[in-house]
């Protein structure tokens, strides 16, 4: 037996007896409030996340491959 219908028909007539209710008042200060605080916190997506971790591996991948590069013209340089 599937619940989800259920537990959605349930979520959406608790949400609408709670619509004209300060409850719903309460709910909305709460989430611009919440908003408002996240927005100051200068947080990124998850996406934006993600792109930056490859440009930093591939950043340190180049990085890596110039230090090699220079420590064997140094030995060559000093042979």
């Amino acid at each position: 037996m599937d619940k989800a219908p259920f537990l959605d028909e349930l979520q959406n007539r608790v949400l609408a007896l709670l619509a004209d209710t300060p409850a719903e008042d309460l709910r909305r200060n709460l989430k611009a409030l919440l908003n408002q605080q996240f927005a100051r916190l200068e947080l990124v997506t998850r996406d934006e996340f993600d792109t930056q971790s490859q440009v930093l591996a591939r950043t340190r991948a180049k990085l890596e491959a110039l230090e090699a590069r220079v420590a064997q013209l140094e030995t060559r340089r000093s042979a």
